[in-house]
């Protein structure tokens, strides 16, 4: 049984997840002080560290038994705490709030910018001994980074070099910076939805014409059960998989192309 389980898929999958989660957070502690309010800062929130942002059962516990399963479950870290009593008022308060929940979407689509060319450059590194060098090859062992299990993506990566070394390490490299693109956009996009305890609901509510908003503070429960029915039951695919595919065609394979020569 154990000899089936990804682990190098996992570990490096994780080890993205924990980093990129960190940032997200960490951004938001820091959007949260430069407006005013240092109360996650006195708490140790703004940093990279990923300890302190740490949920045992949405950063260890749920985001691990779905790589080693495969099930659909949501993965979260510790939320900043703020005291919007306390952010500048240079801005109304709502607009503080929603200030500060973009900046966790916004340092996740930030993470994938840098990422992106890292990667492109990590891929040109990786398949400098091969005789073919193909633009077509190379875009596609970049999409292979985030896409297939590290594993498979080894054995593949195998059979290319035949005649020359392959290293070991510059593939796990690879692999790793796939997964710091793709899961900071699904990070980005995901919390962008304006619903229930998402950062995209506290962005849409700062931004309403206050007779909407005790309405719209009403009906977070409810989305955030749908929320959760949807991503148990696939209904989640429906509603990110289209933009997923518009963030692929529209922002990532361009900017991989320009960053590969490709």
């Amino acid at each position: 049984m154990l000899a089936s389980i990804p682990i190098q898929t996992i570990a490096i999958s994780y080890l993205a997840l924990l980093f990129s989660l960190s940032v997200h957070e960490s951004a938001h502690s820091a959007s949260a002080h430069w407006l005013g309010d240092d109360t996650s800062k006195r708490l140790g929130r703004m940093t990279l560290n990923p300890i302190p942002h740490i949920d045992l059962l949405g950063t260890l516990v749920l985001p691990l038994i779905g790589m080693v399963t495969g099930w659909r479950v949501l993965g979260w870290a510790k939320p900043v705490p703020v005291d919007p009593r306390n952010l500048t008022r240079k801005f109304t308060q709502r607009t503080g709030m929603a200030m500060v929940a973009g900046a966790g979407p916004a340092s996740n689509l930030l993470m994938s910018l840098l990422c992106i060319p890292l990667l492109a450059i990590a891929v040109r590194a990786l398949v400098s001994d091969l005789q073919i060098f193909h633009p077509n090859l190379l875009v596609r062992l970049f999409q292979a980074s985030y896409y297939m299990p590290v594993e498979e993506f080894y054995s593949a990566l195998e059979e290319l070099f035949t005649e020359s070394k392959l290293s070991t390490e510059m593939v796990y490299l690879v692999a790793f910076l796939g997964r710091m693109v793709i899961i900071n956009i699904g990070l980005a996009i995901f919390n962008m939805l304006p619903f229930g305890p998402l950062d995209g609901a506290s962005i849409l509510r700062g931004f309403l014409p206050w007779n909407m908003v005790s309405g719209f503070d009403r009906l977070q429960p409810t989305l955030t059960i749908a929320i959760l029915f949807l991503f148990l039951f696939g209904g989640m695919k429906y509603v990110l998989g289209p933009i997923f595919g518009l963030a692929e065609v529209c922002y990532i394979i361009p900017l991989a192309r320009l960053f590969l020569g490709a």
